[in-house]
């Protein structure tokens, strides 16, 4: 029996464990075990000029990432899916305070992409309680633009989000963000501006997106969930979500859409945030990720 590239390529993949985790498009782009390091994800600084001071405030209460092995003051630490590491995001201690780590890349043909990734979250466990609805929400994004010899030339901003409760109240549901927040300029060059795309207005609900995650039984304890989003760079539109054992309708999924800026030609960025909706931290952690694409 003779088997093409494609049928190699997938058993090599099957007999890796640390991929065999993935379902993959053909050509991986890039694979992040955090096991291995940061793997290039890092602070989403917002934009200034002249002085830090310029920056816009939902921009300025971000922090850097970390590696963690998700330590407990009860039983040690956890440490990750199938390593010591995860990726740890975690917010300030202010109830709706929100932080975010990016990966920024750029694309060299337009096609399908497939995110991958498996992911946990907790609040800071300074309570004996369980803390079920500390946490509002998880996330992540895409940042994209077209290349620069498209006609038509746009940026485009998919956003996720599952909202897990809002104040106090325990909601659970996926939604998506399609509202463009404003711009305004950022010092006196005329080069550079900002808008806070992260906003809390504007959430709409993805049809039948309600789910219930597992959160284990104690303020330390966590189960690693997966999640994929597909996603198609040629007509820049969603065409998947799926979460552990649920596949989602995304027929009224939308993006942010706003005209291309002059210097983000094929950017292909990608980002993960989290919120609190108490006065404690909140942490989103990231065990692996897989971005590939079939091109």
């Amino acid at each position: 029996m003779t088997l093409d590239r494609h049928e190699i390529a997938s058993a090599l993949r099957l007999a890796d464990p640390a991929l065999s985790r993935f379902d993959p498009l053909p050509r991986i782009i890039a694979f992040d075990d955090f096991d291995r390091g940061f793997c290039g994800w890092t602070q989403l600084v917002g934009n200034y000029e002249d002085t830090l001071d310029a920056m816009h405030p939902g921009y300025a209460q971000h922090s850097q990432a970390m590696l963690s092995t998700l330590p407990t003051w009860d039983f040690g630490s956890h440490g990750g899916f199938d390593g010591s590491y995860a990726l740890k995001i975690a917010t300030r201690p202010r109830a709706g305070a929100r932080n975010v780590s990016i990966k920024r890349l750029t694309f060299r043909r337009r096609g399908p992409i497939r995110l991958e990734f498996y992911f946990t979250f907790k609040p800071e466990a300074n309570e004996l309680r369980l803390s079920e609805t500390d946490v509002r929400s998880i996330g992540f994004l895409y940042d994209l633009q077209t290349g620069d010899q498209d006609g038509d030339a746009w940026r485009i901003m998919p956003h996720l989000r599952f909202l897990n409760a809002l104040d106090g109240a325990h909601v659970q549901k996926w939604q998506f963000k399609r509202r463009n927040e404003p711009f305004a300029a950022v010092g006196a060059g005329n080069k550079t501006v900002t808008h806070y795309h992260l906003a809390p207005e504007g959430w709409e609900d993805i049809a039948g997106g309600g789910q219930r995650l597992c959160y284990n039984e104690i303020p330390t304890k966590v189960n690693w969930h997966y999640c994929r989003f597909d996603f198609d760079l040629a007509t820049m539109q969603a065409t998947g979500l799926a979460c552990n054992d649920r596949e989602f309708d995304l027929s009224g999924f939308d993006s942010m859409r706003i005209p291309a800026m002059r210097n983000l030609w094929c950017m292909l960025n990608l980002a993960f945030f989290v919120e609190t909706d108490t006065d404690k931290r909140a942490s989103l952690f990231i065990d692996s990720v897989c971005l590939s694409g079939d091109f």
